[in-house]
């Protein structure tokens, strides 16, 4: 052991402060039958807390829907994760709560040993395990509640049953090193690392992450670490896997350190690693290569110096057990998720992106959006719209530009492209041999250019009053070899570096109010929106086969993704090809293709990029647009809630579904679309489950007169449709 490690050695064992704390605690509440509900429908029951466990060194975080049990002698540890829902354990094994590599030297943090098998875990095995001597050891703990990641400065609408910090509640461990012979520091003079949960109400997720205080006289650097390690129980066991994917635990797992993708498995892949097992020597899998071990931790450094005094914090990872393995069921756990822990994504302007910046044309284009009711232009990329020019003079007209739409009751902003360019004179990435930056080419934000670049996008927004951002390129995660001092030292600490930088500009702009839409994951660094998931050059395509991709793009986009979550695309104007048959301009001549493509979007509470000049050029367009977004806004607290899916379209038949929010008047809204040249009547069963609704509901066609219908034994209701030819049609739930 290193001198550097060795100097802040201490022996601190659980202390009677810590006991006398946990025994005050409450027990754990028990909801009776009649009290659980569906938390996917109604949430009160399930409120967060901190108890006291059977066992006198048992510390219980629950909410009624997950629990996660610790002992905190003879050290921390996990040594329950239970789904109250479906009854089952999560684990099979206790883990130590986290490892680090300190001045390349590894320790564990907690955890205990002794477990004599690893294919599950007995209560009674645990007060004979043992503590690692080499381990980080239990001091203390502190019970508060969730305190917001950065803030949120709410500016514009979004869901109306959304809190900003979530509910809940936090718990913290903090450990200290293990004791050595002959070392007799002060326990206040060591480093100290801690172990940070929050569980929020009415959701089964909870948050983890760690922190290092450097309380020495001396620098140290955190080179690795492990903020979560939890051994799961095996989605399955196979005696030989032959196949490619081999289904890992029904976990979910995201974390913030997130990038380089529009899908959460791509875009965890930094940070989320499911491992073999090298201690289940009972698995059945011959090789023992069940994927059932998660680390969270970072693939590369961080490689982070700490003076004394200072701190670090590592990313958060949010783990969600599901519940079931239905896919729509674990979709609308996903979306939960993110509704809770970051709610910004709710914020959901309709968007014009206007083709050019000149003042003439973007006047028009305000003018227009405020006759019709949309709530945001955005000055799209080859409009030449400058976000880079500081020119007082030029500073001086954009802000006149957002003066003027906020006078107009409208939000502006404009497009920036970041990656997938070169800069040149040493300020690009430099890749590690063999491979090259995600995008071809990339800035390395910690250059020189790259810090003039941050210091030019937060200035214009300070001095123009400007409210959205389009960051085209957003940093993917390239690695750059190249020491750029002060900020990074090269290869192993260069992710972080630049991580840090972007998310702490996108956490800023969540702060003071300016609208993100960045293709990438950055929801939980503060990003509003990202893709649904689409081929831009399908906007090339006729425009009939548009309307088919739009409403397949959504579909399949909101899986994973609400329709707040994710932007489309109308080409008013075209955009890569494809002429006038892909075009919707002149917009009076392809009024009803218009009002299609407006519907399929608006009927899932998806916002697109309208791309052109204008939205309306006669009366009759006017009266269209503005008649679609007056449904829109009537029926928005239902149209922004969850999506259920019930037929994709594929042009040869009726394609459908159901907007539902339990909390909301409307509880259900149904879309129906005819792709069809001729009209079509069907009789459908749809499932009325998640709109809450129990018995009956109140049925409108059309905003008609409602009337009462009986649900069946399964919460479906039989419905008698019709939709005129190539139109579309929709239905209310009360």
């Amino acid at each position: 052991m290193n001198h550097c490690i060795a100097c802040f050695l201490v022996l601190m064992l659980p202390s009677l402060d810590s006991r006398e704390l946990l025994s005050d605690l409450p027990t754990e509440p028990v909801l009776s039958l009649e009290e659980r509900t569906d938390w996917l429908i109604d949430p009160s029951p399930y409120r967060a807390g901190v108890f006291r466990g059977h066992h006198a060194d048992e510390i219980i975080l629950s909410n009624g829907l997950v629990r996660r049990t610790f002992r905190i002698a003879p050290n921390l540890a996990t040594v329950a994760i239970d789904n109250l829902v479906t009854g089952e354990s999560v684990l099979r094994s206790v883990r130590p709560e986290a490892q680090f590599v300190i001045d390349g030297v590894s320790f564990e943090v907690g955890g205990l040993t002794g477990q004599p098998n690893h294919a599950f875990l007995r209560e009674q095995w645990l007060d004979d395990m043992d503590s690692d001597p080499e381990a980080f050891q239990f001091s203390r703990f502190e019970i508060g509640v969730p305190e917001q990641r950065f803030a949120w400065k709410k500016v514009r609408h979004h869901a109306p049953d959304v809190e900003w910090p979530p509910r809940g509640v936090s718990l913290r461990f903090d450990l200290i090193p293990p004791s050595k012979p002959g070392i007799d520091d002060n326990p206040d003079e060591s480093v100290m690392i801690s172990v940070h949960y929050e569980l929020y109400d009415g959701i089964p997720c909870f948050s983890k992450w760690v922190s290092v205080h450097n309380r020495t006289d001396q620098k140290i650097t955190i080179d690795r670490f492990t903020s979560e390690i939890i051994a799961a129980v095996e989605h399955t066991s196979r005696v030989e896997d032959r196949s490619v994917h081999y289904p890992t635990p029904d976990l979910l797992v995201e974390t913030d350190y997130a990038f380089s993708g529009m899908d959460p498995e791509t875009v965890t892949r930094y940070s989320v690693h499911w491992e073999f097992d090298p201690l289940f020597s009972s698995q059945v899998n011959y090789l023992r290569q069940t994927p059932c071990l998660l680390k969270v931790q970072p693939t590369v450094g961080p490689d982070q110096d700490l003076a004394p005094g200072e701190h670090f914090q590592s990313f958060r990872a949010f783990v969600l057990p599901y519940d079931g393995s239905d896919r729509e069921r674990k979709g609308l756990a996903r979306r939960r998720m993110y509704r809770t822990i970051s709610p910004w994504t709710t914020e959901n302007p309709l968007m014009m992106h206007a083709r050019y910046a000149d003042w003439d044309r973007i006047k028009l284009a305000i003018d227009q959006c405020a006759e019709v009711g949309f709530e945001m232009v955005i000055m799209t990329f080859g409009s030449g719209f400058q976000i880079e020019n500081e020119d007082e003079e030029y500073i001086e007209k954009m802000k006149g530009y957002a003066d003027y739409a906020r006078s107009k009751g409208v939000e502006i902003g404009g497009y920036s492209l970041l990656s997938s360019r070169s800069i040149g004179g040493g300020n690009d990435i430099v890749s590690p041999a063999g491979t090259s930056p995600t995008h071809g080419s990339c800035p390395a934000l910690a250059s020189d250019w790259g810090q003039e670049y941050f210091r030019k996008l937060y200035q214009f927004y300070q001095k123009t009053g400007m409210r959205l951002l389009e960051h085209d390129g957003s940093y993917p995660g390239d690695i750059d070899v190249t020491e750029r001092l002060p900020l990074q030292k090269g290869e192993k600490d260069s992710r972080w570096v630049q991580w840090k930088i972007i998310t702490d500009f996108y956490k800023w702009c969540r702060a003071n109010g300016v609208y993100l839409n960045v293709p990438d994951y950055y929801y939980l660094a503060g990003s509003n929106k990202c893709g649904m998931g689409y081929r831009e050059v399908n906007w090339s395509l006729p425009r009939d086969q548009q309307v088919i991709h739009t409403r397949q793009n959504i579909y399949d986009g909101t899986w994973t993704k609400s329709g707040s979550m994710g932007w489309m695309f109308v080409p008013l104007t075209q955009y890569h090809g494809g002429g006038a048959a892909a075009t919707i301009e002149p917009l009076s001549e392809h009024i009803d293709h218009y009002q299609r493509i407006m519907m399929s979007n608006l009927g899932a509470g998806v916002q697109a990029c309208y791309r052109g000049p204008r939205l309306f050029d006669t009366d009759a367009t006017r009266t269209m647009v503005q008649q679609s977004v007056d449904w829109f806004k009537k029926h928005r607290q239902v149209l922004e809630g969850d999506l259920i899916h019930l037929r994709r379209a594929d042009a040869r038949d009726l394609d459908y579904w159901l907007m539902v929010n339990p909390a909301a008047a409307e509880k259900g809204l149904l879309m129906l679309f005819n792709p069809l040249d001729v009209p079509m009547t069907k009789k459908l069963r749809i499932p009325l489950y998640y709109t809450g609704l129990v018995e009956s509901a109140r049925v409108r066609v059309e905003d008609g007169s409602p009337h009462n219908i009986g649900l069946l034994r399964d919460g479906s209701i039989e419905l008698e449709v019709t939709v005129v030819a190539g139109g579309y049609s929709w239905i209310t739930f009360e």
